[in-house]
């Protein structure tokens, strides 16, 4: 387990403080190594989450890293207040940006072909758009085949996941955490269940010419 640095006292992050705003980069350092045990604090209410402790350790440093630059010592706070928040922060953008990634890549996967060999993907299906009379009987073709599929190709849990994870039927889009207290299961489980359920569409698509 890794040991940190004792927390500076008040009067020591005072100095400290002010050395860094005068110039000191030597300051900055050590305010940054006393306050590494708050991201390792911040960072444990996160646990249970697919990411690793170590990858999180090294967000939260950056929020740290923008508490102390941005500090104003002078309002008479102490940094470790204002620093979790910031660590807070940071994890919660990186999380919020990686979610949105996943997600684009999973509604881009492909899950077929059209009648020309085209890939379809499942956001193309499930968006509207401005289409020619020849794409809106084709998407609609697209969206018959998918809801056929859904219903006959899919478990009772694949396709409450599918649901609410893509808002069929009218519903709305749900995150895999969402969806996992809702079902009562594990987020890694929704997410297993998810790709299995799209694979099976895909296959199915690639089933028929």
């Amino acid at each position: 387990m890794e040991t940190f640095q004792k927390p500076l006292t008040p009067q020591e992050e005072k100095a400290y403080l002010e050395a860094y705003k005068g110039g000191d980069e030597d300051a900055k350092r050590i305010l940054i190594e006393r306050n590494l045990r708050l991201v390792a604090h911040v960072v444990k209410k996160y646990q249970g989450l697919s990411e690793e402790m170590d990858d999180l350790i090294s967000i939260g440093s950056i929020g740290l890293i923008k508490a102390v630059a941005t500090f104003d010592y002078q309002k008479g706070n102490r940094l470790a207040a204002y620093a979790a928040r910031c660590i807070d922060n940071e994890l919660l953008m990186y999380l919020r940006a990686k979610k949105k990634t996943i997600r684009e890549v999973s509604l881009y996967e492909p899950i077929g072909t059209d009648k020309e060999g085209n890939e379809i993907h499942l956001l193309d299906i499930i968006e509207n758009g401005e289409e020619d009379t020849a794409d809106r009987y084709t998407r609609k073709e697209d969206v018959r085949r998918l809801y056929a599929y859904y219903e006959h190709a899919l478990g009772k849990q694949e396709k409450e996941v599918i649901r609410m994870r893509y808002g069929l039927f009218g519903g709305g889009e749900y995150t895999q955490r969402h969806i996992a207290e809702h079902l009562g299961i594990s987020r890694s489980y929704v997410s297993r269940i998810e790709k299995n359920a799209v694979e099976k569409l895909r296959n199915c698509f690639a089933a028929v010419p």
